[in-house]
């Protein structure tokens, strides 16, 4: 993106306010992402902070890449660390990326309590399909549904193929399909 170059020159020179700048503008995908992938809004907030002091602490190491690629990378690799420690649990209360918990983001205002149930219902089935994929293929789903990343990102950020982060998604869509096709009849698709 253009200006990081120079946001990153100011920062090395001791100007905080230009990182403050580069953390608020990669928030909702980086974030976004790594909420997904962990599925606890705490947590993602420590690995999001995480993700940003590994990036500081290797500032050095950053050549002219996007540097959300970058932060993606970073990310990955410390989602990895802390997804071999243990699983998330699912719940309803959980806020999501835009603060509302999962029960207020699948009810819409003009749903009626029984439709408002069922959205709730599909979107908590959706999500435990989500994080049932294995890791590999969730990140992938994950960087390309909500980072909006292309498959080149993708693999770049992985260190992987590009035919690699193409059959991930592609495994993660067929099991997805597979799993979710009652749901996916119900909504008349």
């Amino acid at each position: 993106m253009n200006g990081e170059k120079a946001f990153l020159d100011r920062y090395r020179r001791g100007d905080v306010a230009a990182l403050e700048v580069l953390v608020e503008r990669y928030r909702r995908p980086l974030f976004g992402f790594i909420l997904r992938m962990i599925d606890a809004r705490e947590e993602a907030e420590d690995v999001y902070q995480e993700v940003w002091i590994r990036a500081i602490r290797h500032l050095d190491r950053f050549d002219s890449r996007k540097l959300l690629s970058w932060l993606f990378r970073i990310a990955h690799n410390v989602l990895i660390d802390r997804s071999r420690r243990r699983r998330p649990d699912v719940s309803l209360q959980d806020e999501t990326g835009d603060r509302r918990s999962r029960e207020e983001a699948v009810a819409t205002p003009h749903a009626t309590p029984l439709e408002a149930a069922a959205a709730v219902d599909i979107q908590e089935r959706i999500q435990a399909a989500v994080q049932r994929l294995p890791a590999d293929q969730r990140s992938v789903f994950s960087m390309r549904m909500d980072a909006e990343l292309s498959f080149k990102e993708i693999a770049r950020i992985q260190d992987i193929p590009l035919n690699t982060a193409l059959a991930r998604m592609r495994y993660a869509v067929e099991k997805l399909r597979h799993e979710l096709q009652d749901e996916y009849r119900a909504l008349g698709k």
